[in-house]
């Protein structure tokens, strides 16, 4: 009697985790609606038919008109019907993600892709690719990062390592996450494989597939993709990689994936295969889990502080002149692009006169080589640069 009341008790615990995660027994139900591809509705289909065949742990279901094919179909005639079904099937718990050409996600939530870098043949998350995390650029990068890493750790990257594009406010995003991990949060950072190192990559880096996941802003993400999908092709056909990934913020409960209006075939079965190892790797837990760790680090403090210092510069009205002009021959380097002028300015109010320039790694101050340690000694107690 207790072996049956075992037995009884592991079908409901069963049930219960298929309806969260859209995996019933050994397979992931994942779903791709077939309408508005460039490529028409049989390049879908295609790519669909080839996740089904070539991993037998997934079911993909098919949401579209009706088409000759073996895979369960969803019979649908216009994109509006088409999310709404997919809609109720990821509410319902009927299957665990969907794959589509286009969608709107709320503010907050932005996708993550993934990419085959070429140098290498590497796999790399991109993070994040469309959708829009913060209207501030600092704030959504930070959160990108974050959403990188669930993502990373759902298709099962352990220990994910994280490197930041070398992009308007990557010196900042640095802070915020030495600050995070400070904090308990642990990221695991990256080094560039340039000679002078750091978490800031360069397009070496990405290239080569340096971190498992590359940070940086939507709009770039969003172009890196089109570019490493389509790079052999001439970009009218997407044929590698596994497209822009699942939308992906904190509270957001669907697993939506977003491929492009311009993926083939190879890309679509590739975006369901990723779909499906979300769905197995349970990504609802994941995100939950590192939210938690993350909000328990500080993360939201870190981010309000962000957002106010960036209000507070925007609003400071305080002219500063330059003090008298001198030699600057020494660079001080480490500074974040949105953040040099007012370097320069901190530099002016002690009655130091300095320069800003862009060197080979990215933007610098100049100053008197005489006064760089002074001057450097200025910018770490203003939070411009860090040990």
């Amino acid at each position: 009697m207790t072996d049956v009341k075992k037995m009884i008790g592991q079908v409901f615990e069963d049930i219960a985790t298929g309806l969260e995660t859209g995996a019933f027994g050994s397979k992931a139900v994942v779903a791709v609606t077939t309408l508005g591809s460039e490529h028409g509705i049989e390049n879908v289909v295609k790519g669909a038919e080839e996740a089904q065949r070539r991993d037998s742990s997934l079911e993909v279901v098919l949401i579209g008109p009706k088409v000759d094919s073996d895979l369960k179909q969803y019979h649908v005639e216009t994109d509006e019907e088409g999310y709404k079904v997919m809609e109720e099937l990821l509410d319902k718990g009927e299957i665990g993600a969907c794959v589509t050409m286009h969608y709107n996600f709320p503010i907050g939530v932005s996708t993550v892709g993934r990419a085959v870098t070429p140098a290498l043949a590497k796999e790399m998350i991109i993070a994040t690719t469309t959708g829009t995390s913060s209207a501030h650029r600092v704030e959504g990068m930070v959160k990108n990062g974050i959403y990188g890493i669930i993502a990373a750790k759902a298709i099962g990257i352990e220990n994910p390592s994280v490197g930041i594009l070398n992009v308007d406010g990557a010196v900042q995003v640095e802070r915020a996450f030495k600050q995070l991990k400070e904090n308990g949060y642990d990221i695991n950072f990256a080094t560039s494989n340039r000679a002078d190192g750091g978490v800031l990559m360069r397009g070496n880096d990405l290239l080569q597939g340096v971190p498992d996941v590359m940070v940086n802003d939507t709009l770039t993400g969003n172009i890196l993709m089109k570019v490493f999908s389509s790079y052999t092709t001439g970009g009218g056909f997407e044929a590698n990689g596994y497209g822009y990934g699942p939308g992906i913020g904190e509270g957001y409960d669907r697993t939506v994936l977003i491929i492009s209006r311009a993926s083939g075939y190879p890309v679509i079965a590739n975006a369901l295969s990723y779909a499906g190892d979300l769905v197995k790797g349970n990504i609802k837990k994941v995100a939950k889990e590192e939210f938690e760790k993350a909000n328990k680090a500080g993360l939201k403090d870190i981010l309000a502080g962000l957002v106010q210092s960036n209000k507070k510069e925007s609003s400071d009205d305080e002219e500063v002149k330059a003090p008298p002009k001198e030699l600057v021959t020494a660079q001080i380097s480490g500074i974040d692009i949105l953040e040099l002028e007012d370097a320069v300015r901190a530099l002016w109010k002690n009655e130091i006169y300095a320069e800003s320039g862009m060197g080979c790694t990215g933007p610098i101050v100049l100053v008197n080589e005489e006064k760089f340690d002074f001057c450097k000694d200025i910018l770490l107690k203003e939070g411009y640069i860090q040990e």
